[in-house]
């Protein structure tokens, strides 16, 4: 049965830490997993919660830590030592102590890791903060099943056994010549049928996915979507078999860009948390706010300009709301599908040009659509004048083809400039197209009135 939290489990806890019934709490927290230590750190108080981190085993609480929201183990950090952060950290695969160690200050990195005592550990931790968080070297993990070319079957075994104690999972076993460049993968159905007096040489698999350290997490996630791997090796510039990037990791990483992409998309300047301070809420969602305001500024001067008009045909100004949207919902669903093509990998070369016919076809067929349903409902709802109704009609066309033209470029042209087109999704491409949709809708109906 799947583990479930509920008020009596907590409050069981709460009384429990409250009595100093160490033992007993231990008892009771040992065969749930991690992940599910994490969810009931989540649910304690403060005071609670870091009671439960220090009387539990780094071994599992290592594990829930890298399971908390950013927010939570932030303050959960906050109130540990120095020593007790190392004792966690050692006990944590260096990728997540990687991602722990930067979250500190750097006053508190440099006290922290002065107080773990694996000098491999520390060396590993440092080289991969060397490298950009979003690229292979910031996401991979030093600890690996790797073997020699010229090692025998027996000897391999043996080697074999020394390494895996310090790997969560073998996922691959990689082969290296003498200088640790990657040569192959080893399956371990061949190892184990192979004679023990055979070499490595001859019977590993030549053939290996890998990445660079420099590789960006977007191209890893793709590749190993792509071909369906565990995990992939990653190599320096001089093909040293230096790391691997699991699953897990790049799921995790999968997860981060969506949230952020998310909250671009919705308008946010920078990344935020639910608990973060005012200050920091207003100053990510403020800036888009400002856009939108310009925006809706520059449609209102735009309307001005033809209040001579709106006394001669009053009727026209009941389907602003509608042209505008009408406009920002086609751009942000044009833009959408842009982005994630651009995301995944499928939208390269000639391809782009058949995204663009194919959303200015939908364009006119789904204007042609709202067209007509608009001018019955206009005609004999809103008793607007037949021309007044043929304009109308013709402008939301327009409207929807040139927002689905802006929806699709304008992801396009900002992912070669290198800037995120995730920023095209959110309150760029729905105060764009409220803009131009009111300028087009008037000079359409203008065209048609002839005011």
């Amino acid at each position: 049965m799947q583990f479930q939290i509920s008020n009596e489990l907590i409050e069981k806890i709460q009384f429990l830490i409250e009595t100093k019934k160490d033992e007993e709490l231990k008892l009771h927290l040992d065969d749930i997993h991690h992940a599910d230590i994490a969810e009931i750190v989540t649910e304690l108080s403060q005071e609670d919660a870091i009671y439960l981190i220090k009387l539990l085993d780094s071994h599992k609480t290592a594990e829930a830590i890298m399971e908390l929201e950013d927010s939570v183990r932030e303050r959960i950090l906050e109130s540990l030592s120095a020593k007790e952060i190392a004792n966690e950290l050692v006990e944590m695969d260096t990728d997540d102590a990687a991602d722990i160690i930067n979250e500190l200050s750097v006053e508190l990195q440099q006290q922290v890791i002065s107080e773990i005592d694996d000098e491999q550990h520390v060396e590993d931790i440092v080289e991969l903060l060397r490298y950009d968080e979003d690229s292979a070297g910031g996401l991979m993990a030093k600890e690996l099943v790797k073997v020699n070319e010229n090692w025998s079957v027996v000897g391999c075994m043996t080697e074999m056994r020394a390494q895996a104690e310090n790997v969560t999972r073998v996922h691959s076993i990689y082969v290296v010549d003498d200088k640790n460049r990657l040569k192959g993968r080893l399956s371990l159905k061949d190892l184990l049928t192979a004679h023990n007096n055979e070499n490595i040489r001859d019977i590993y698999i030549p053939n290996v996915d890998y990445v660079t350290v420099h590789t960006e997490g977007e191209e890893v996630a793709r590749i190993m979507r792509k071909y369906d791997l565990e995990a992939i090796p990653v190599i320096d510039e001089v093909k040293r078999l230096v790391g691997r990037i699991t699953i897990d990791d790049i799921v995790d990483f999968i997860k981060d860009e969506a949230d952020k992409d998310y909250q671009m998309a919705a308008g946010f300047s920078e990344d935020i948390e639910v608990d973060d301070n005012v200050f920091k809420q207003t100053r990510a969602r403020l800036p888009w706010l400002l856009i939108g305001m310009f925006g809706g500024l520059g449609a209102a001067s735009i309307i001005s300009g033809f209040q001579g008009a709106m006394l001669t045909f009053p009727k026209l100004l009941l389907f602003v709301p509608l042209i505008q949207a009408t406009a920002g919902n086609v751009g942000v669903q044009s833009s959408a599908i842009v982005v994630q093509g651009l995301a995944n990998g499928t939208l390269k070369g000639n391809i782009i040009a058949k995204r663009l016919l194919k959303e200015t076809s939908l364009a006119i067929v789904n204007g042609l659509c709202i067209a007509i349903i608009v001018f019955f409902i206009s005609s004999f709802g809103f008793h607007t004048s037949y021309t007044e109704s043929i304009s109308i009609g013709v402008a939301l066309i327009s409207v929807i083809l040139l927002a689905a033209v802006i929806g699709t470029i304008i992801p396009i042209v900002l992912d070669k400039n290198n800037i995120d087109p995730a920023v095209a999704t959110g309150p760029f491409i729905t105060t764009s197209n409220d803009v131009f949709g009111i300028l087009t809708y008037f000079l359409i109906a203008k065209l048609i009135l002839g005011f």
